[in-house]
């Protein structure tokens, strides 16, 4: 066994680097090139569309008003499917096509917003969910609302909780809906992730059932199909008793059956399944798109991936990462299943994973900032984590938007604004820029490629 080997990994930190990163860029360490891992349990990732119902809205801010429409998106599901989205970022423009991914709270600016579980509320108790509008107009006391006039109203209560927004709807009826929702919401728990795993990497020796990775989903059942190359190495996907499973349910817990004799090496695992998503999951774009609120969804296609990562001896490493916008940062679980500490070093400061031993790092980023950074481990091991912080609400009245930014205003709102802008003025623009931050490329040092598809490596040399 050589030296390299046994050694435990060691990661350096690259300096910061200013300005936009390319959406491909790669943090590399000689010819190693790592996968990208995902930084979100799993879900429905979707490309949001234009506003499909909406009125007009207009907001206040240190005496100026600005117009803006106000209703409900469209995304399409990957693989099949529709949602209906409320913007919960108003002071950000939407980018037209942008990709979506369905988030816990905890990675968007709903993070410590006590109001957030009425959104929730109001989502639950209005349109779409209500689709009566005779008895949501009841209720509201109003008569003749429209569907226009729902999703405006609708959209302005929301914007109240989650941006604190002093934001009016124009038509009389939505305005009159909106005060009733905002007047009558109240806080409800988050809603659970239409799919996810839990924990979102595993490791261990070669010769045992890496897990259990545990399934959270909603659906009647998922689809557990065993990554090709690893099935063809006799690396199976079974339950605690060993026996193969090709579907699971909420609550099922998976495992790694990786053959003794195996190589070291790793696999990543996607389960599938088709369900409607819960209203007031959250949805966020890296691209720094509006942040969007669930408000329906069709029967949709949702999935949730797993890596394991195996060895003989040595370190070996488990990691995966999360957006904390409490921290604000990222945090970096590393687990070590190996018989060998596990060294890392991040934003200058070295960290040690004992064998048998968990820890989670906060990578501290400020709002808007790029990163993208890889670690690497023993035997070519090298996961990369990229995305963009987006966790709090910002700007004012000068900046409102929710149009696509490669459209014109969708809505003629009418009317002219009060010692303000209008919605023309305030990021509809097609040349509106990409908003990103400074970006840091974590640098790592030595180590082969590995891919999180499973990858056979030539024997090591004494």
């Amino acid at each position: 066994m050589s030296a390299r080997r046994r050694r435990a990994a060691r990661v350096a930190t690259a300096t910061l680097v200013s300005g936009l990163v390319a959406a491909g860029a790669i943090a590399t360490a000689g010819t190693a090139v790592a996968d990208e891992i995902p930084q979100n349990p799993g879900g429905a990732t979707a490309t949001i569309g234009d506003l499909k119902t909406y009125g007009s809205a207009v907001v206040h801010d240190n005496g100026e008003d600005s117009w803006v429409s106000a209703g409900l998106f469209e995304m399409s599901v990957d693989d099949g499917g529709t949602l209906q989205t409320y913007c919960i970022d108003i002071h950000n423009p939407t980018q037209r096509d942008a990709k979506y991914q369905e988030t816990p709270w905890s990675g968007t600016s709903l993070s410590g917003n006590k109001d957030a579980g009425k959104i929730r509320w109001i989502l639950q108790h209005s349109y779409p969910q209500v689709n009566d509008l005779a008895a949501l107009a009841e209720k509201a006391g109003v008569s003749g609302l429209t569907e226009k006039d729902a999703a405006a109203g609708t959209q302005v209560a929301i914007w109240r909780y989650s941006d604190g927004a002093d934001v009016d709807a124009v038509d009389p009826r939505a305005e009159k809906l909106a005060d009733y929702l905002q007047n009558s919401a109240r806080n409800l728990v988050e809603p659970k992730a239409s799919l996810a795993l839990g924990p979102a990497a595993v490791s261990g020796h070669a010769g045992e059932k890496l897990g259990p990775v545990t399934v959270h989903t909603n659906a009647g059942s998922v689809t557990v199909t065993p990554p090709a190359d690893a099935a063809a190495d006799g690396v199976k996907i079974v339950d605690k008793d060993g026996k193969v499973i090709t579907s699971a349910f909420d609550g099922s817990r998976l495992y790694f059956d990786v053959p003794k004799d195996s190589s070291d090496g790793s696999a990543a695992l996607t389960v599938q399944a088709s369900t409607t998503v819960p209203v007031g999951r959250a949805f966020t774009s890296e691209t720094r798109s509006q942040t969007q609120i669930l408000a329906g969804s069709s029967e949709s296609t949702v999935s949730a991936t797993v890596t394991a990562n195996w060895a003989e001896k040595g370190a070996i490493p488990a990691l995966s990462a999360s957006k904390n916008c409490a921290e604000g940062g990222v945090d970096i679980t590393a687990a070590n299943k190996g018989d060998e500490a596990f060294t890392f070093e991040l934003m200058g400061i070295e960290h040690t994973i004992e064998a048998g031993a968990s820890q989670t790092v906060t990578v501290p980023l400020q709002e808007d900032q790029a990163y993208d950074f890889t670690i690497s481990g023993p035997n070519g091991f090298a996961e990369r984590f990229k995305g963009v912080l987006d966790c709090e609400i910002q700007g004012s009245a000068n900046d409102v938007s929710t149009q696509t930014v490669s459209e014109p205003s969708p809505a003629s709102v009418g009317g002219t604004s009060t010692g303000g802008t209008d919605l023309a003025e305030t990021g509809g623009s097609s040349t509106t820029p990409l908003i990103a931050g400074t970006a840091i490329a974590l640098v790592v040092i030595g180590g082969a490629a590995l891919s999180l598809v499973r990858k056979k490596k030539a024997p090591a040399q004494d």
